[in-house]
């Protein structure tokens, strides 16, 4: 079976929203700054530099494009979005001011809003004596992650819509070898946000039920449907290819499921408790299905769900970190220990732009892997408790 998935979108794993993370702080345009400009095209996210002393950095951006954009500054680990200017029009511009700490960072524009937008590249905030850290009312960090956290899920869903779309369309016209190409690389934007999508009562089954998990009369519909006909070689003997009516059918569900899930997700808000507690739900879904290899029957593509989980259980830890810093900081250092030595373990299984099928798996590695969620797992059970109660 040819390696054919790819992985993660052009903005990296994920986005969150304007943000008071790490040494970040929310506009200011009458501090001192460094200034630099920012060109968004249809195809460009042009940066007038890609450096800039720590402290406050103002950065203006004009739309040269003919669509309404965005720009994003994003954090080194591509999670967390330190900050973004968003609807600026068609020959606008918009200011964004950030208070950036010494470190690593990526800039990227998204024309139209949708997608996965373009221009990604590197920018570096260097060692200044303006880089102080910022004290923030606790309150105010709390309002902060959720609101980011809220972003987050809107972009991942607005990129799930983007890749269902360009999946659904292969699929129905019959290239097979292009919808395989794109199932896994776009079920991870699901993945990552998967207990929230789970609550919107039947749109879950809808669109993840898994075959084991039928009941009796119950229409299959979904990614798993489509995923035992793209991969016919792993099903069972006597399964028959469907016909074009049936995938037309499937197609046309699957689009419209997730537009209705697009359209649930806007002007969502959460708790710092729904945060926490979304996270440990998260990893419980690797234990309880991407560890053990159940999720992706046919495909095998597992390890890119189990990946998307993680991606999504760090968004909401890397949200809150700073608050749990405050509270419990032994309880955040034995977070950063167990996430980092999971996510090393799932590096060594990359293979090209993906992962090692999980039916290549060894059964020393599947172990490996099944330890350390158990390990994570244990303090962040304990994070709603230290930041809640």
């Amino acid at each position: 079976m040819p390696r054919v998935i790819r992985s993660a979108s052009l903005l990296g794993v994920g986005l969150l929203g304007v943000s008071v993370l790490s040494g970040c702080v929310a506009n200011n345009p009458t501090s001192t700054h460094t200034a630099l400009t920012v060109d968004s095209s249809q195809t460009e996210c042009a940066v007038s530099a890609n450096e800039a002393p720590a402290g406050s950095i103002r950065f203006t951006v004009t739309n040269s494009g003919d669509q309404v954009t965005e720009f994003y500054l994003l954090a080194e680990d591509g999670l967390r979005i330190v900050g973004e200017a968003e609807n600026i029009g068609p020959g606008l511009s918009r200011d964004l001011v950030v208070q950036l700490a010494a470190g690593n960072y990526f800039t990227a524009c998204k024309p139209g809003m949708t997608g996965d937008g373009v221009g990604k590249a590197e920018f570096t905030a260097t060692e200044s004596d303006a880089a102080a850290t910022v004290d923030v009312d606790l309150a105010a960090q709390i309002d902060t992650a959720n609101t980011n956290y809220a972003s987050y899920v809107s972009d991942q869903i607005d990129q799930l819509v983007t890749g269902t779309d360009a999946f659904a369309a292969a699929y129905l016209a019959g290239d097979d070898d292009a919808a395989r190409t794109l199932y896994a690389a776009t079920r991870m934007h699901w993945e990552r946000v998967e207990t929230i999508a789970e609550s919107f009562g039947d749109l879950d089954p809808k669109l993840d039920l898994r075959e084991a998990d039928l009941e009796e009369g119950q229409n299959w519909t979904g990614w798993h449907a489509i995923e035992k006909d793209l991969w016919p070689a792993e099903a069972e003997a006597d399964f028959e290819a469907y016909s074009a009516e049936k995938r037309a059918s499937l197609t046309a569900q699957l689009v419209t499921d997730t537009a209705t899930l697009h359209e649930k997700v806007q002007g969502l808000t959460f708790t710092l408790s729904q945060q926490t507690n979304g996270a440990i739900g998260l990893l419980d879904e690797v234990a309880s299905g991407k560890v053990t290899g159940e999720e992706e029957r046919w495909s095998h593509t597992d390890l890119w769900d189990f990946q998307a989980n993680v991606d999504g259980a760090k968004v909401l830890y890397a949200g809150v970190r700073d608050i749990l810093l405050q509270e419990d900081p032994d309880l955040a250092a034995s977070l950063d220990t167990e996430f980092a030595a999971l996510q090393t373990l799932l590096d060594a299984q990359r293979v090209d732009d993906g992962f090692t099928y999980y039916n290549d798996l060894t059964t020393a590695e599947i172990r490996d892997l099944a330890n350390q969620v158990n390990a994570l797992g244990e303090p962040l059970n304990q994070l709603t408790a230290a930041l809640v109660l």
